[in-house]
This record gives C-alpha cells, sequence and structure tokens, in this order.
C-alpha cells in the first residue's frame, strides 16, 4: 500500500498554504555542534592503542582508523564522550564487520552495531538506511530499547535527554548506509527551584539540562519556551511545525507532559518513514518542571515517489497526535502484515477493542438452552453460567480478532473510509484541497452500508472472521460522536448508542454509553438515564492472569454496576450510572484516570480552539452532562477532574462534574471522611439486631475490605462486635476469639494482639505455617477464596470483586449438615454475590440484605454535595453552616435506610417469608423507580404547595434555613425540581405503603404533602 493510496483523512482546521500554515524560521542549526579541540591527539593515541592490540594488520591500521575518525561523519559528542577504550572497541569492530560483509559477497550487507550503556547514559551507532524502518538488524530495536531504558522512565529527579545524527558519509567505498548515532545523556537541572513571570510561567533557562543551554541556540531556545508555556496550560501534546528558509527541511517540535505517553519517539520515526521522510538529526530534550520536548529535523528521501513533503507533513503533524494516543499499536509497525497509516491503524486498534467486548460471544444456541433450563435451579444456573464462561473466553479472544484485522487489511481500509465519512468533520471543501485527506477521498471507492457488507459477507467464508468484521461495522453504526480527529488528545473516546447490545445478555438498555481507549488503559461510561449519577471505579490487576479475566469482564462488571445504581438510586432525582477504568499492568492508575476523563470531556464541551481542539461532528445532537463521583480507587481524583474541567471551559458546571471532592478547597463532602457510604449499610445491620433482639458486642462477624478502603475502615469504627476475620487487598487477618477492637480502630501492629490461634497472611507471602497446622500455599490464592472459609453470625462484604460469591461457589458457605456459615448477610460491596448465590443462600434461611438496598448512601451524599457553595470553609476550618449541612446529609442517608429496611422487613413478613428479600428488594427499586418516571410526567408537580411542600422536606433543611425556598428553587432547574419532587414523593410512598400500596393510599399520602 503505498502512502499516496494509504494515507486518508486529516484532521480539519489544517491551514492550506505552506504560506500560512507553518512557521518561518532562518536555515541555521538549531543548535551548535560541539567541536573536541583534542580529537587529533585523541586519534594518535588511538591508533597506536589499535595497532598495540594486534587484531588489524599493521598497515591498515592508519587507513581505518582515519576513515572512523574523518569519513564516517560521527559527531564531535562521541569522541568528546567516549574513552580511548570504548573508540578501539568501536574501530576494531567495524573492521571485523566489514570482513564478515567481505565473505557474505556483498556489501550491504555491512552491519555495524556499537553501544555503550552505563548509569550515564548511552552511545549507540549502527547502519540505517535513511527513509526507511530496518525490520532486521540493530536498527529495528535501538529506539525502541531507548524508550524503555530512558526516555519512558525519566523523571525530574532522574531525566535523559537525547541527541541523534545521521552521518554525511556512508560506512564505506563499496555500501551506500549511512551511520545513525545517538547520545544519550542524564540531564544536569539547577538545584534552584523553577523561575516563574508575574503570570506563572516557567522562565526555561531555570528548568533546562545544562547541555541543553550550552548547545541550543537562541532561536531554538524561545521556540521551546512557547512550547513549554502551552505544555503548562494544556493537558495534551502541543505539536508544532516549522518551514526552513531555502530548503525543503521541516521541523517538528513536539512537546508534553513527561510520562504522558510511552515508546512514542520510536514510534514517530514509523510515522515519518511511512510518508518516505527521513531524518536528520533528532532531539529529545526534558525539563525539570516535568515536561519533554521532541525536535525532529525532517527531509524528503531523494528520488521519492510519496507526496510532497510541503503536504505530507500536515499528515505527519495530524497522525502524531494519534500516535501520541496509541504508540504501541500492533496495526502500526514495520512487521505488521498489510501495514496502516496512522489514522487506519488506530481505527483498527480501536475495533479490535470494540470486538473483544461486543462481538456476542453466547449466540442463539446459548439462547436456546436458557429457555429450557431452570435459572432458579441452582444446578441448571451453574450450568448456564460455566457454559457463558466458556464461550466468553474461547469464542473471540484478542489474539483470533487480531489475525482477522491483519488478515484483511483491505476490508479494513474500506470499514476506516466508512467511518471517516461519517464522523471526519469536512468543513469547506477548498479547505482540503492540499491535503493528502483531499486525495485519498477522491480515490477511494465509496460503498454503501449494504455494499460494504456485502463485499465483506462474499469475502471473509470463515464465520468467525465475518462476525469480527461485522462488528467493525456494528461499531460505525453505534458512534454518535468522537474525538478521532480532533487536533490534540490524550485517549480516543467514542460515544455510542446502546441500541446494538443484545438483549440476551442485557435485557435492560442503557441510556448512553461510552468508550475510552488509550495505551495504558480502557474503560466505560454507562448511565440508564440523562441526568445519572456514580463513581468511577479503577479495577486493578495484580498479575497477568487476573488482567486477563478483568478484561473480558471490565463490559459486563460496568453495565452490572451501573445497573445496580440504577436501583440505589431510587431516592434521588439522578438516574444510575457506572464508570470503570482497567489499567495495563504496571501503569499509572492516577495518569489512567486523568487521560479518561480528559477524553470523555472532549466529548462533552464543543471544541472552539483551531489546531486544538475543533468541532466535532455530534449526532447525538444534544447537550449532554455526566456526573462522577468516588469509587474504588478514586476517591483522592475527585478535585483534580473538577477542576480539570474548569480549565477546558466547563465554566457552568465544572462544581457539580465530580462530588466527593475536598472540603477544605473545593467545598466538597468526601465520603470516606464522613462515613456517608457506611452509614447506610450500618442501618441494615442495626435494624437486623433490632428486629431480632441481638446484643452487637456478642456477634461474631466476617468483614472483607477493611485499611484497605474507606468502606471497610469506616464499618471497623462504626462497630462494636467481635470480628473474627478481615479479608482486603493486603491480606487475610483472623482471630477465632475475635480481632482486638481498640487495635482494629487504631489499624497497627496487627499482629501483636492476636491470640495464640490467630494469625495474619499477606499476599505477598508463601508456605505459611497457619496456628492449626495447616500450609498456605500462596498469600493472593488463600486471600481471594478466604470469605469462603470463615464462620461467624454476620457476614459484612465491604470490598471485593464482583460475583466472588457465585453459584459455582456458593455451596462452600454451606457446611455437609446443610448450616450456613452465616447467618446474617448485609451485602455493603456492589455485586460482591450474584442473584443466584443470593437466593441460594436465602433458601437455607440466611437474612440477606442485597446491595442495591444497603449501599446507596454514597450516592444520596454525591446528589445532596452538588446545592453546596464553595464559601464554607474559613482559614482551614469547616464553617458551622458546612458542618450543619454534612449532619443533614447524613441523617437523610440513615433515615432513607431505615426506611427502606423497615419496608423490607415489613413485606418480607407479610409474605411469611414466601418471598426472598432479594426479590423484594429488586420489585421494590423498579416499582419506586417507575412510580417516579410516571409522578415526573404528571401533573401534581404543579400543585403549588405540594411542591414546595415537598421541596422544603427534600432539600437540607439546613440550606433551606440559610437560603430561603423560593431562592433556592429559583436556581435549580424545572427538570430537576420535578426530579426531585417526583424521587422524593415516589421513596417516601414506596416506603410507607410497601410495593403494593393502593391509589386509595397514595390518595391519602399526596393530601398531606402540602403539609410539614
Amino acid at each position: 500500500m503505498s502512502p499516496t493510496s494509504a494515507a486518508h483523512l486529516a484532521v480539519p482546521g489544517s491551514r492550506t498554504s505552506s504560506e500560512t500554515s507553518l512557521h518561518r524560521i532562518k536555515n541555521v542549526p538549531g543548535y551548535t555542534t560541539p567541536v573536541f579541540k583534542g580529537k587529533e591527539e585523541q586519534r594518535a593515541l588511538v591508533q597506536a592503542e589499535v595497532a598495540a592490540k594486534g587484531f588489524i594488520p599493521p598497515q591498515l591500521v592508519a587507513n581505518e582508523v582515519n576513515w572512523f575518525y574523518t569519513h564516517l561523519g560521527i559527531d564531535d559528542t562521541y569522541f568528546q564522550s567516549e574513552s580511548r577504550d570504548v573508540i578501539c572497541e568501536h574501530i576494531i569492530a567495524l573492521f571485523g564487520a566489514k570482513i564478515l560483509a567481505y565473505t557474505q559477497h556483498d556489501p550491504n550487507k555491512l552491519v555495524i552495531d556499537l553501544e555503550k550503556i552505563d548509569e550515564a547514559g548511552a552511545t549507540f551507532i549502527h547502519t540505517s538506511t535513511a527513509g526507511l524502518t530496518a525490520t532486521e538488524g540493530p536498527g529495528a530495536t535501538c529506539e525502541a530499547r531507548i524508550d524503555t531504558l530512558f526516555l519512558d522512565n525519566s523523571t525530574p529527579e532522574k531525566a535523559y535527554r537525547l541527541e541523534t545524527f545521521r552521518s554525511a558519509g556512508a560506512i564505506s567505498a563499496t555500501a551506500s548506509q549511512q551511520l545513525r548515532c545517538y547520545f544519550v545523556t542524564k540531564c544536569a537541572f539547577p538545584d534552584s527551584p523553577p523561575v516563574k513571570d508575574a503570570n506563572g510561567k516557567t522562565d526555561i533557562r531555570s528548568v533546562s539540562d545544562k547541555a541543553f543551554l550550552e548547545r541550543a541556540s537562541d532561536n531554538t531556545k524561545e521556540i521551546y519556551q512557547k512550547v513549554l508555556w502551552s505544555v503548562e496550560q494544556r493537558y495534551g501534546p502541543v505539536i508544532e511545525v516549522f518551514e526552513v528558509e531555502g530548503s525543503r527541511e521541516r521541523r517538528m517540535v513536539i512537546g508534553y507532559k513527561m510520562g504522558g505517553t510511552s515508546r512514542f519517539f520510536s514510534a514517530l520515526s514509523n510515522l515519518y518513514h511511512f510518508y518516505s521522510l527521513y531524518s536528520a538529526r533528532k532531539y529529545v530534550e526534558q525539563f525539570s518542571n516535568g515536561i519533554t520536548i521532541i525536535s525532529l529535523y525532517l527531509n524528503p528521501v531523494p528520488n521519492g515517489n510519496a507526496p510532497p513533503i510541503e503536504h505530507s507533513i500536515f499528515q505527519v503533524m495530524k497522525e502524531a497526535s494519534l500516535l501520541f494516543c496509541l504508540p504501541d499499536n500492533p496495526f502500526f509497525l514495520p512487521k505488521a502484515p498489510g501495514s496502516h497509516a496512522v489514522q487506519e491503524a488506530t481505527y483498527a486498534y480501536c475495533g479490535w477493542i470494540f470486538a473483544q467486548h461486543f462481538c456476542n460471544r453466547l449466540g442463539p444456541a446459548y439462547l436456546q438452552l436458557k429457555n429450557i433450563l431452570d435459572e432458579n435451579d441452582p444446578t441448571h444456573a451453574e450450568v448456564l453460567n460455566d457454559i457463558k464462561r466458556r464461550f466468553r473466553e474461547e469464542t473471540f479472544t484478542r489474539e483470533s480478532i487480531e489475525n482477522t484485522i491483519h488478515n484483511h487489511p483491505d476490508l479494513i481500509s474500506l470499514l476506516y473510509v466508512n467511518f471517516a465519512t461519517t464522523h471526519y468533520p469536512t468543513g469547506d471543501a477548498s479547505e482540503l484541497m492540499p491535503t493528502l485527506s483531499y486525495q485519498r477521498l477522491q480515490t477511494t471507492e465509496g460503498l454503501t452500508d449494504v455494499e460494504l457488507y456485502d463485499r465483506i459477507r462474499r469475502s471473509v467464508p470463515n464465520k468467525h472472521e465475518l462476525q469480527v468484521l461485522e462488528s467493525f461495522l456494528i461499531f460505525n453504526k453505534a458512534v454518535l460522536k468522537t474525538n478521532f480527529y480532533q487536533p490534540t488528545k490524550v485517549a480516543l473516546s467514542f460515544r455510542l448508542t446502546p441500541d446494538f447490545l443484545p438483549d440476551v445478555e442485557y435485557p435492560k438498555k442503557p441510556f448512553g454509553m461510552f468508550i475510552v481507549i488509550g495505551n495504558e488503559f480502557r474503560g466505560f461510561h454507562i448511565r440508564f438515564r440523562d441526568v445519572a449519577r456514580g463513581g468511577i471505579r479503577i479495577v486493578m490487576s495484580r498479575n497477568k492472569e487476573t488482567y486477563s479475566i478483568n478484561q473480558r469482564q471490565l463490559f459486563d462488571e460496568n453495565y452490572g454496576l451501573a445497573s445496580t445504581q440504577s436501583l440505589k438510586n431510587k431516592d434521588i432525582p439522578e438516574g444510575g450510572a457506572k464508570g470503570t477504568i482497567l489499567p495495563s499492568i504496571g501503569a499509572s492508575p492516577r495518569l489512567c484516570f486523568e487521560k479518561y476523563v480528559d477524553a470523555i470531556v472532549d466529548l462533552l464541551i464543543p471544541g472552539q480552539t483551531p489546531g486544538i481542539k475543533e468541532t466535532i461532528i455530534d449526532l447525538y445532537g444534544k447537550p449532554e452532562l455526566l456526573f462522577f463521583g468516588p469509587d474504588e480507587g478514586t476517591a483522592d481524583m475527585m478535585d483534580w477532574a473538577a477542576l480539570h474541567a474548569r480549565s477546558r471551559g466547563a465554566e457552568t458546571w465544572w462544581k457539580s462534574f465530580t462530588t466527593g471532592k475536598s472540603a477544605e478547597t473545593l467545598g466538597g463532602v468526601p465520603h470516606d471522611a464522613y462515613g456517608m457510604t457506611s452509614l447506610s449499610i450500618r442501618q441494615y445491620v442495626l435494624g437486623i439486631y433490632k428486629q431480632l433482639g441481638l446484643k452487637e458486642k456478642d456477634i461474631t462477624k466476617v468483614q472483607t475490605g477493611g485499611p484497605d478502603g474507606d468502606l471497610g475502615s469506616n464499618e471497623i469504627l462504626l462497630s462494636s462486635d467481635k470480628t473474627v476475620a478481615i479479608i482486603d487487598g493486603s491480606g487475610v487477618l483472623a482471630d477465632p476469639v475475635g480481632l482486638d477492637r481498640e487495635e482494629l480502630k487504631r489499624l497497627a501492629k496487627l499482629r501483636s494482639k492476636l491470640s495464640k490461634d490467630g494469625y495474619l497472611v499477606k499476599v505477598e507471602e508463601h508456605d505459611v505455617k497457619l496456628p492449626s497446622g495447616e500450609v498456605v500455599l500462596d498469600g493472593t490464592d488463600f486471600r481471594n477464596a478466604a470469605h469462603l472459609r470463615f464462620k461467624a453470625d454476620l457476614f459484612v462484604p465491604c470490598g471485593g470483586r464482583p460475583e466472588a460469591v457465585n453459584i459455582s461457589n456458593v455451596a462452600a458457605l454451606v457446611d455437609s449438615e446443610g448450616k450456613p456459615h452465616f447467618k446474617y448477610v448485609v451485602e455493603g460491596a456492589n455485586l460482591f454475590l450474584t442473584q443466584q448465590a443470593r437466593l441460594h443462600l436465602e433458601k437455607r434461611k440466611v437474612v440477606l440484605f442485597k446491595d442495591s438496598s444497603t449501599n446507596k448512601g454514597g450516592v444520596t451524599s454525591s446528589s445532596l454535595e452538588d446545592y453546596l457553595d464553595l464559601m464554607i470553609f474559613k482559614d482551614g476550618k469547616p464553617s458551622e453552616f458546612y458542618k450543619s449541612y454534612v449532619r443533614d446529609i447524613q441523617e437523610k442517608i440513615t433515615e432513607n435506610a431505615a426506611a427502606e429496611f423497615q419496608c423490607l422487613w415489613r413485606e418480607h413478613s407479610r409474605l411469611q417469608g414466601a418471598k426472598a428479600r432479594t426479590v423484594i428488594s429488586d420489585e421494590l427499586s423498579s416499582t419506586l423507580n417507575n412510580l417516579q418516571a410516571e409522578l415526573e410526567s404528571s401533573d401534581l408537580y404543579d400543585d403549588v404547595p405540594s411542591r414546595e411542600g415537598v421541596m422544603r422536606r427534600a432539600i437540607p433543611k439546613t440550606l433551606v434555613d440559610k437560603v430561603g425556598l423560593p431562592a433556592l428553587l429559583k436556581r435549580l432547574p424545572e427538570p430537576y425540581q420535578r426530579a426531585l419532587f417526583s424521587s422524593w414523593v415516589a421513596s417516601h410512598f414506596i416506603y410507607k405503603y410497601g410495593v403494593n400500596g393502593s391509589s386509595v393510599d397514595f390518595f391519602h399520602f399526596a393530601r398531606d404533602l402540602a403539609h410539614p
């Protein structure tokens, strides 16, 4: 595939002519070339040492040393920095390479591979053909190794800069290859702090490496200064191109935050080689304020048949933005069969991710079996569960989908054009005239959806591959908007319509969904109503096996969490939503979260800055807002997300974008600090004690989630039971006589307070002998199954992975005599038990309350937090108003949880246990949500006395007293008021009269709404 035919749609907004689109600079070096004054003296000494070693015939030594020093075009940097011993070794190695090439009777087989690596940096010198990415030999791996060893790991504390040059001369009289030299050196930054001007902009000289300041020209420093300022103000990469007067050379400068991407430097070489460009020089500079700047000196390959550099440089510039997001793309590699242009390869990667999650892995055979079997029968349910798991693990693997994409490059090209035809913002046709994209649009065969499907069907006889390629078509039709063509971005985001989800797997259709794809992660966001609220969860993986499992289950986990959230949110105006992020092993969770947020914000805020954030094609066509809350792994990231939304231009909604923010700086209500989620769970525990006349200090308890999480730690602080085991992220702590309560509260010196039968097993430990004599072979495996081995009165899961108790292992919670391990279960962790497992335990008389009823305190707090303004802290201390408001939130959480508990207990007693509490809970949530929807469209809201009576009780009293109800209602949009009114009326009616409340009951209830 030639670059002309393969280069696709450039990002819009490309300024059109070289006169207006590029900065112009004088044709002078950007760096001063160091002159090594001791070079001749060194050469004489090296010549003597080479001769002394005896490997090269004496009569050839002078010629070989002279050729090395003067004809290869190696920069003086090398001779100045390397020792004589190393230079001698390199000259001898070079002579040996010549001998080897001679024996092979092919001068082009002359391969030079010289390197030295140490703590201070590295030197690499190897043969290189201009404009080609090597697929074998030292050049195939050199830049990737530099990325891995030095550039990707650079931090302000330990950073490495890079200079690389192409030699001017050929490596010998008979071979045409040139040498490529790389010099990596450790940065020497100033000891003093960065100097900033009145506007907070950093002076580049105060954060620069000493070598950069010595070698960079004034013009280069000026260019880098402006790029550095732009990077400080922007989250994504900054890309600039400069035209060199009187030549065809273009200099591309790319700035970004250190660690913002990986393997980027080596990927850039593949990019410009694709367009038959080569680099004469390249530089990577690091700055102590955490910024990296790459500079490429690009020229067209002589006598090439590629598009002229005046046009292709635009394509390289724009595709560098996509490469920043996905530098490690298996579909854009020299060795990849049918290698694609970056835009096409990026599309292939996104389709690859989509297919992994959404190829219909179950199919009609599973549906037929599902209709025959009884899911309420534990044996049948276990069979179905096993078959479902096998289908999902084995039907469409990552490898088989990747092979399909590699096997059909022409079809992927057509599918990409089908995608681009819809989502590429064309603008004015004249604007596209000089770009490769315009040429591509004119030369690519345009097919309708039907024609494209027919082409795929006729080209692919294999049903497996056909289904994979069909999923690309489904992806194209499902995308409503994307940041794919934004000039700058840090990850790719797609807003999808959920209509493609198969009913057999996802019976309840979401309202909207996003998929976000980054180099270090993938993520989803699902909501079940337009205005919906829920947390963002980071799913961490301890090893490759766990990562593979998490990857397969990610969307299903997100769907289950969002579905549960929609049941939990019955007390508030917003519907249910949830986001999940799966970092790759070793990736920074914080970086993944920041990229996830930034990519989604791309689709929430219309772009208005040419060359940075531009207008996208929006098939959804309506404004959209999402509301993020804290969840596992993200509690300390809510501040950043809100402030970042503000910096991106979300002036009207940045405060409400996230909740659980820090109180002191952003006026938030942190869930962990005030135990908001635990308060709701606690009401169910206390309710059981009260209804059954139990004394808490006599109750034994097993708990998952402890000091590692806010939910578990707050459960420890609020309770006074006899806890016999705690299972959390770091291990298992158990003592059959009960863990010391005071020591638990202090969460310190846990071993010292254990009885003779107590033990602590950490996940990293192996071959641990327990007091009973049992040997634990692997601490992680022991932790993962520990909840199945302990017995107690009460089980409160406050952490752990979804489906930790499922139909396949729930039998382990019942002993050989049919007696359950626990009498009472309050499911604090989301989806800890599957529905079948809950019903299985309830059949054995376990008093069980499920997550959608118990775990709703956090989202209630989030909903009420949005009313707060920022002026609530003074001198770092909360005001009386703030403290009173937080107490109001806690009281509402407690009130709602206690009311739902009483309703569930009452209904279960009325039915004399004929219906499981789990089923009653689901029916209650569904009935309540349906009633809320009916009320929103009814005229009950129009009755002013009723409306004001409800609002006065629904909004926290502290706020009503402080601001006044009329003023509050003026600030709240009417749709939100309707939702607030409806949610309060629906929940309080159902909690009072139950799911079978009659019309007469509602009449009496509604008549009293106006009265306080």
